[in-house]
């Protein structure tokens, strides 16, 4: 965690709780970082559903955005949208390769300049299929992802006013 954007932790927690929720609107029972299933990092993945999501395996998931413009992701970003997204999702499929075969793992990449990993995107399509079934207004796909859109703009102001600080402490005012 990055002591110098403590937001990037409250982001990652805010998308992740938005997912889970639309989740749960869709009548899928999930649970939020799962006891029993880690990474190759030692960490969990962000959600599992308590349900089958495809193929009789439940699904599990993990949220990262990753910023367009820093030096790690610029080279990629700057050649195609969602290069970014699609170098950090392959991350994270390589470190919940050990999660057991029992388990769809789902890797939710965003940038923050909009672009999404392709399966992030369908996955959510269809979480906001799901929802606009189960409430029986189609709008839900769309209010899934304004949400998420939102989350990722707010925190894009928050993060880029936190730079403002050099230091770890804010100045005195």
């Amino acid at each position: 965690m990055c002591r110098k954007a403590p937001s990037k932790a409250t982001r990652h927690h805010a998308i992740n709780d938005v997912i889970a929720r639309s989740l749960i609107a869709a009548s899928i029972p999930v649970t939020k970082e799962p006891c029993g299933l880690t990474r190759t990092d030692s960490k969990h993945p962000d959600g599992l559903t308590f349900i089958p999501w495809q193929a009789g395996k439940p699904l599990t998931w993990d949220v990262t955005v990753v910023s367009t413009l820093a030096d790690s992701y610029v080279h990629l970003s700057s050649q195609s949208a969602g290069d970014g997204a699609e170098a950090a999702a392959n991350r994270q499929m390589s470190k919940c390769a050990d999660l057991p075969a029992t388990h769809i793992f789902q890797p939710l990449a965003f940038e923050t300049q909009g672009a999404t990993y392709s399966s992030a995107l369908d996955f959510l399509n269809a979480v906001g299929g799901h929802s606009a079934a189960d409430s029986r207004d189609p709008r839900e796909t769309s209010f899934l992802w304004q949400r998420i859109s939102v989350l990722i703009q707010r925190f894009n102001a928050i993060l880029i006013s936190e730079t403002f600080f050099c230091s770890d402490e804010a100045p005195d005012l």
